[in-house]
C-alpha cells in the first residue's frame, strides 16, 4: 500500500488539475481500489492528475481477476510519486472485509472505486453502510466507453460521480442513464493515457509496428488466426520491423475480459523471427513504435497522444461488439491491406474534441469531486439510490457478494444465498426469455401489437443522445430507440452477465 506519508507535497509530473487563486485548498485524503489490469492502470493513473492538495493512497482488492504482482508493476509506470513506489512493490491484494476495516478505522475524504461492476457494486454498497462519515464515492470505467452500457451505469448508480473520458462519452451516458431512471452524475476528465508523454526513459530507435490484442475483440477464433496471419504478413513484408503482438496477460493471468483464444497460442510454427509476442508497460512499447495497430484497444489513444501513427482495422466491421464505432471518421480507419503495406493514420483535427482530446480545461471531475467533498465536510451528503429494484435484503446482497468475489467470500450468508438463489436465478431467465419471445411475436392484425416502432406497450421514444445504424428524416444520425422495460431487463438478474464492467 502506498501511504500519505509519500509525498503529501508532491506536485508530479505537471498533470495535476490547477486551483484557483487564492485560499489554499483544503488537505484531502483519497483512497483508491483497484483490482484487474486495466482498472488498476486507470485508477492509478487517474488519481496521479488530482490536485496537489490531495494525498493518494491506493489499495488492491483480491478478486478472482484481481491483476498479478507484474501486471501490476505495468500498470503503475509513470504514476505520480504521490502514491508510493508502487510500480516497484505492489500492494498486496486485500480481501473486501480488510479494506472496509482499514476504511473504518480511518476514514478518508473519498474514495476511488475503480474495479470491474459487479465488485464495484458491493464495494459501493458496503462502504455507504458501514463506513462511518461516509467517504465521497468516486468511480468510473477505464478507456473507451463509447457506446454507452447500461450495466456500467446500473452497478454504479449510487457511486456520487462517475468519470468518463469524452464529451460525446457524458451525453451518451446521460441519455442512457436517463431513459433508465438513474440521475447522471457523469463527470469529465481527460483519459489518463490520451496525455502527451512525460518521460526521462533515454531514447530508443524506433523499429516496431505494436499490435494492441484485445482479449475478447475479435472473440472468434477464425477471427483472431486471420489477424494473426495479416501481422506475419507485414513481418514478412517488412524485415526492418519487429512487429510486436502486445498482450495484457501471461499465461496464468486474469484480465478485466476473459480471453479464449491467447494470440501467443495461435502463432504459427512457421511465424517469421521478427514476429514476437511481449506484454510490459504500453507506454514502453510505445517508445519504439513505427505506428501502433489495434481493433479498438484504448493503446490507439495513447499512441495518437504521442504522435505515433495508428492504425484501427475494420476488416470484420464496425459495430458495438468491435468496441469501434467511436472511430469512425477518426482518421484512423483502415484494413488488413493498409497494414501489410505500412499505410497508417493520424487522427482528425475535426475528430478530436469530441472524442477524448478536447482542452484540459473542460475537465471538470476534480473540482466536482472538491464540491461533494465539501458538502460532506458540512454534514450534507446525500445517499444516492441504487438502480437495481430486485428485493431480497441482506440475503440479496450476500448473493451479490458472493457473484463478485467468487470463493473468496467465505461467509456463511453467502453460501446460503447460493443454496436459495440458483435455482430462483433459473427460474427467473427462463420467465424472462419467454417474455422476450412473446414481446417478439407479433399477433396480426392486433392493435399495438408491438412491433419495431410500432408505439404499442413496451416502447418508449427515442433518447437522445444513443446513435442507431439509421438515419433520420432530416438526414443527420438517427438515434437508438431505448426502452425503459428493456433498459430494466437486467435488473432483476441474480447475477452479472458478461460484461464485467
Amino acid at each position: 500500500m502506498s501511504t500519505a506519508e509519500h509525498d503529501h507535497d508532491a506536485v508530479g509530473d505537471g498533470r495535476e488539475a490547477r486551483h484557483p487563486s487564492g485560499a489554499a485548498p483544503r488537505r484531502r485524503r483519497v483512497v483508491g481500489l483497484v483490482d484487474t489490469d486495466s482498472f488498476a492502470k486507470w485508477g492509478a493513473h487517474l488519481l496521479s492528475a488530482a490536485p496537489p492538495n490531495w494525498s493518494l493512497e491506493l489499495r488492491t482488492v483480491a478478486t478472482p481477476r484481481s491483476a498479478s504482482p507484474a501486471q501490476l508493476r505495468a500498470a503503475f509506470r509513470d504514476v505520480d510519486a504521490r502514491l508510493g513506489p508502487i510500480d516497484l512493490a505492489p500492494p498486496e491484494p486485500q480481501s473486501v472485509d480488510e479494506v472496509v476495516a482499514r476504511l473504518q478505522a480511518d476514514p478518508p475524504d473519498a474514495v476511488l472505486v475503480s474495479c470491474i461492476g459487479p465488485v464495484a457494486e458491493v464495494l459501493i454498497d458496503v462502504i455507504s453502510r458501514a463506513v462511518p462519515r461516509r467517504p465521497v464515492l468516486l468511480s468510473g470505467l477505464p478507456g473507451i466507453s463509447f457506446p454507452a452500457k447500461w450495466k456500467g451505469v446500473f452497478l454504479r448508480a449510487r457511486a456520487d460521480l462517475f468519470v468518463l473520458h469524452s464529451h460525446r462519452e457524458v451525453r451518451e451516458y446521460t441519455a442512457l442513464a436517463t431513459a433508465g431512471g438513474v440521475e447522471p452524475a457523469f463527470a469529465l476528465a481527460t483519459l489518463p493515457f490520451a496525455r502527451p508523454a512525460v518521460t526521462t526513459r533515454s531514447p530508443v530507435p524506433r523499429d516496431a509496428v505494436v499490435f494492441a490484442a484485445q482479449p475478447s475483440v475479435p472473440k472468434e477464433e477464425d477471427e483472431r488466426r486471420r489477424v494473426v496471419g495479416w501481422l506475419a504478413d507485414t513481418a514478412r513484408a517488412h524485415p526492418e520491423w519487429r512487429v510486436v503482438v502486445k498482450t495484457r496477460a501471461a499465461a496464468g493471468e486474469h484480465q478485466t475480459h476473459r480471453e479464449t483464444y491467447p494470440y501467443a497460442e495461435l502463432l504459427p510454427p512457421d511465424a517469421p523471427s521478427n514476429l514476437v509476442v511481449e506484454a510490459g508497460p504500453m507506454s514502453v512499447h510505445l517508445d519504439r513504435a513505427v505506428a501502433l495497430v489495434t481493433i479498438s484497444s484504448t493503446a490507439v489513444l495513447e499512441a495518437a497522444a504521442r504522435g505515433v501513427p495508428a492504425l484501427t482495422l475494420t476488416d470484420f466491421g464496425t459495430s458495438r461488439t468491435l468496441i469501434n464505432e467511436v472511430f469512425v471518421d477518426s482518421g484512423l480507419e483502415g484494413d488488413a491491406d493498409d497494414l501489410v503495406h505500412g499505410r497508417f493514420g493520424t487522427v482528425r483535427p475535426e475528430w478530436m474534441t469530441d472524442n477524448y482530446f478536447h482542452p484540459p480545461e473542460d475537465d471538470d471531475w476534480s473540482d466536482r469531486a472538491e464540491a461533494l467533498m465539501a458538502l460532506r465536510d458540512a454534514g450534507l451528503t446525500v445517499d444516492r439510490p441504487a438502480a437495481r429494484r430486485s428485493r431480497g435484503g441482506v440475503l440479496r446482497r450476500a448473493w451479490e457478494r458472493r457473484n463478485a468475489l467468487g470463493d473468496l467470500d467465505r461467509s456463511a450468508i453467502g453460501r446460503v444465498a447460493v443454496l436459495i438463489g440458483t435455482p430462483i436465478r433459473a427460474v427467473k431467465r427462463s420467465l424472462r426469455r419467454l417474455r422476450r419471445a412473446l414481446r417478439s411475436t407479433p399477433v396480426s392484425g392486433a392493435p399495438g401489437s408491438g412491433g419495431p416502432g410500432s408505439g404499442g406497450p413496451g416502447s418508449c421514444g427515442p433518447v437522445a443522445g444513443v446513435p442507431g445504424s439509421a438515419v433520420s428524416a432530416s438526414g443527420g444520425p438517427a438515434v437508438r430507440t431505448v426502452s425503459v422495460e428493456g433498459l430494466r431487463d437486467r435488473d432483476e438478474e441474480l447475477v452479472a452477465g458478461r460484461d464485467a464492467r
